[in-house]
């Protein structure tokens, strides 16, 4: 295998006559390892996507939380008071302050439009709280708030951010599934395409062994070629596949996690290591499948 690797990136002009430079398996491992490489780019974006997401909300929403007061108009602006000083003196608690109305209402616009009255309706007013590295007592909090402030509840997002963070760990798995999944596929056709190309160069074969070529150097001809077919598909795969990505609306507050699909920084490098991936793919694929046959025909 070392001396195939040499040979590789080296060259032979004859074994490169040994195999047909055109035809169905040409056409057939450029094309699948182009359309996988293309596959793969996005899918190696989804996951890093993905990531960032998960990260992004594990991060910020375990440092919030929301407490809201349900109380009687005439006594809604005294609980609140109350709720901030109880707050202001909880070790843990890095800043609190409550919504104004045009907060309140962007955060219900939504889903009742921007001209929704807020002042004239019975919505609870809501304080935003940040936590510091240490962190609060939940427990103890809402024990306190409920002696003092009865008409506070406490959300600490448990409940929400949880489903949302397993949701983008479980997509950042299935994109990465699915580029191992692409990676088999290419395997898979490289290892027909070889053995079609084999099969109808039995002869070809034959006549080789008869003028004493060793079964090393005729593996070696479908080796090179399959392999640099694949090199060359799918550098032109991921080209596209990263030009398209690059296209791809930014992320951005109003668009969500749909907009924030692409690479960031470094992560531009990982579509590079695709092509060479799938080179050393087909480069074992190719080997196995043409010791196999060989010995078949012995």
């Amino acid at each position: 295998m070392g001396a195939l690797s040499r040979n590789l990136l080296k060259g032979d002009k004859r074994a490169d006559r040994v195999v047909p430079p055109s035809g169905f398996t040409a056409n057939l491992t450029l094309f699948v390892s182009g359309a996988m490489a293309f596959l793969a780019v996005f899918a190696l974006a989804l996951s890093l996507a993905s990531g960032r997401v998960a990260d992004r909300w594990a991060s910020e929403l375990a440092r919030s939380a929301t407490l809201r007061i349900n109380a009687p108009a005439e006594q809604r602006a005294a609980q609140t008071e109350a709720a901030l000083r109880v707050l202001r003196q909880t070790p843990g608690v890095a800043e609190a302050r409550a919504l104004t109305l045009e907060e309140q209402a962007a955060l219900l616009a939504p889903w009742f439009g921007p001209d929704l009255p807020v002042d004239a309706l019975p919505v609870p007013q809501l304080i935003e709280i940040i936590e510091d590295e240490p962190g609060y007592d939940p427990s103890g909090l809402r024990l306190r708030l409920s002696a003092e402030v009865p008409g506070a509840v406490l959300d600490d997002h448990g409940r929400w951010r949880r489903p949302l963070v397993d949701a983008a760990n479980a997509l950042r798995r299935l994109a990465l599934i699915s580029v191992l999944l692409i990676g088999g596929a290419t395997a898979a056709m490289i290892t027909l395409a070889a053995k079609a190309s084999l099969a109808a160069n039995a002869q070809v074969i034959e006549v080789l062994r008869l003028i004493g070529a060793r079964d090393s150097f005729i593996a070696g001809a479908f080796v090179r070629r399959f392999t640099l077919r694949t090199l060359l598909g799918a550098c032109a795969g991921t080209l596209f596949g990263m030009t398209a990505v690059l296209l791809l609306p930014g992320a951005s507050e109003a668009g969500g996690f749909l907009t924030g699909i692409g690479f960031q920084g470094i992560g531009w490098v990982l579509p590079l290591l695709i092509p060479v991936t799938g080179a050393a793919v087909a480069f074992a694929a190719t080997w196995v499948a043409a010791r196999r046959k060989l010995k078949e025909l012995s």
